[in-house]
């Protein structure tokens, strides 16, 4: 049975982006959990409100979700640190950044935290 489901969280990583917040966590948990996984291109939702968002107090995923009303429209029953519920706003928050960037070659440029003294990087 563990093999059925490591097969098809496997085919749903086969993508070419992965989008997560503070997304190094998730990556190295899939790493150590699926051997042989090779992690895509990285969009980290938490680098990238940094520069895009710069006024936020606080870039934690929930300080994110209250200040752009990520949460809103989702069933009652979806709860924050649910896989569901954080894979919908960190989307929403995702789209939000790239509409604010105006392309994915913008958040590609982006360096961690907006400095220009670093090399860019998404992760």
């Amino acid at each position: 049975m563990f093999a059925d489901i490591k097969d098809d969280v496997l085919k749903a990583l086969d993508v070419s982006a992965f989008v997560a917040h503070n997304a190094h966590v998730d990556a190295n948990v899939l790493r150590r959990k699926l051997p042989g996984w090779v992690c895509p291109e990285v969009f980290d939702t938490l680098k990238l409100a940094r520069p895009f968002e710069p006024g936020q107090a606080s870039f934690r995923l929930g300080s994110l979700i209250e200040a752009f009303q990520l949460a809103e429209g989702l069933p009652d029953d979806m709860r924050p640190h649910r896989a569901t519920f954080d894979a919908l706003v960190a989307a929403r928050l995702f789209v939000r950044l790239a509409t604010a960037a105006g392309s994915l070659e913008e958040l590609r440029g982006t360096p961690p935290g907006g400095r220009g003294d670093e090399t860019p990087s998404l992760f």
